[in-house]
């Protein structure tokens, strides 16, 4: 269970990092608040896994996958070039999250 809490939070990690950038500096309200909500889940859950795994490994997953969906996510929508190399580098840190959940 700690493991799905965990990836649930990188994912919430993923929509308060995109809201941040679309609050333009908290000057607009519906991505402000979801900044400020996905925050509280996000950390939330990651603080809840942490009672179970250990903390390099919580927080290195929790900021994989939280990294990895913004940046894929920014390509999907356009805000961001898609390029080999940046797709590259997303399946290599993927791969990583993934090493770190069976290594534990």
């Amino acid at each position: 269970m700690s493991w799905l809490v965990l990836i649930l939070s990188g994912v919430m990690e993923a929509v308060w990092a995109t809201a941040l950038g679309r609050s333009e500096g908290f000057t607009r309200p519906v991505p402000s608040i979801t900044f400020v909500a996905a925050l509280v889940v996000s950390m939330a859950g990651l603080a809840w896994a942490m009672r179970e795994l250990p903390v390099g490994t919580s927080y290195a997953v929790w900021v994989g996958i939280g990294a990895s969906l913004t940046v894929a996510w920014a390509m999907i929508t356009g805000t961001e070039p898609v390029s080999l190399a940046k797709v590259l580098l997303l399946v290599g840190l993927i791969g990583c999250v993934v090493g770190l959940k069976y290594v534990h």
